[in-house]
């Protein structure tokens, strides 16, 4: 089985580096800005992002050099990977307070420790100091590329809102939230990665179609994982039905009944947020009828096209950590 460590094991010792890189530049004078800080820091979970960044970095650097320290990146490399990662780590922030989460990856979320109003706060000078770093760095280009990012996720935000209170999402509505909140910053990691190495315009459209692919399957893959009672998320199984958030697992079931069943599983749908029957009334039709199995193979078709764009590269082992990547995604548990 593809393990995180194997896919991070070429630039490993780049991302030691990129983790002083980031705690070197996020530094805050006042004393709770920066205990929150350390706590956001020290918890950025598994760091596909910056992976992403620089193994696209390495396969398209057209003179790749690995220094005494083991190191085959640069540092404006890192700071592309550091534009992404910390946009992310902003929108975590923000999406808990918007979702009222009290944990994130197993530990208390920064708005349950320090309440909802720090938390915006923290998630907005995060934002606001990685965009001070792109700017002083004068690395117009990498900055310029990140800026539709930040839009993007707020559509994507606004539009699964939108469906959440209606319960009317369609599969075109699923996939659109998700290319906005997911894939579009795979899409950039991938992308800043081949940039910040110079290279030409079609090798980074063609990482940025890569890195969208990855991001389609990672998130269809967290969705099946939701409906998975077994898989090891840190969050309780069925937390999107809560929430009024209906995804593939359920839209494949809902588009192959007929009008009566669809309106008898949408109303148990309605009743999710807050009768746990329901929940299990929902959780054991998607289980019945499949959804879970044909949720995947739209799933393995994103990753099947994101494999494509790599079939020009020559092989090294930063290659085949971006195939393993694509692996990872599928039999991930978590």
């Amino acid at each position: 089985m593809v393990t995180i460590d194997s896919i991070r094991k070429p630039v490993l010792a780049d991302l030691a580096a990129f983790d002083e890189f980031v705690r070197g530049n996020f530094n805050a004078e006042g004393e709770l800005l920066q205990e929150m800080l350390v706590h956001v820091l020290s918890s950025r979970g598994k760091g596909i992002r910056p992976v992403l960044t620089m193994l696209s970095a390495a396969i398209n650097s057209p003179h790749e050099q690995i220094d005494g320290d083991g190191c085959r990146c640069s540092k404006r490399t890192y700071l592309a990977a550091m534009l992404v990662e910390m946009i992310h780590t902003s929108s975590l922030i923000h999406d808990d307070v918007l979702d009222s989460s009290d944990t994130r990856r197993g530990r208390p979320s920064v708005n349950a420790m320090w309440q909802s109003n720090n938390a915006v706060i923290l998630g907005d000078y995060i934002l606001a100091r990685t965009l001070s770093i792109g700017m002083a760095s004068a690395q117009y280009d990498l900055v310029s590329h990140l800026g539709a990012a930040i839009a993007t996720l707020c559509e994507g935000e606004v539009l699964q809102n939108q469906h959440a209170g209606r319960l009317d999402t369609t599969r075109e509505d699923y996939l659109s939230i998700i290319h906005r909140k997911t894939a579009s910053l795979l899409g950039l990691s991938a992308s800043l990665g081949a940039m910040s190495v110079g290279a030409d315009r079609r090798a980074v459209e063609r990482m940025r179609r890569f890195g969208e692919a990855l991001g389609m399957a990672f998130q269809i893959q967290d969705d099946i994982l939701d409906y998975r009672r077994t898989a090891d998320t840190g969050k309780p199984s069925n937390n999107d039905l809560r929430e009024g958030k209906i995804t593939l697992p359920l839209i494949e079931i809902l588009e192959r009944c007929d009008e009566a069943e669809r309106s008898r599983i949408m109303e148990l749908v309605r009743r999710c947020r807050d009768d746990q029957s329901a929940v299990d009334a929902v959780q054991a039709e998607v289980d019945a009828r499949g959804g879970e199995r044909l949720a995947a193979v739209t799933m393995r078709r994103y990753l099947e096209r994101g494999m494509h764009y790599l079939s020009e590269y020559a092989e090294s082992d930063c290659l085949s950590a971006l195939l393993d990547l694509c692996a990872y995604v599928t039999e991930r548990n978590r």
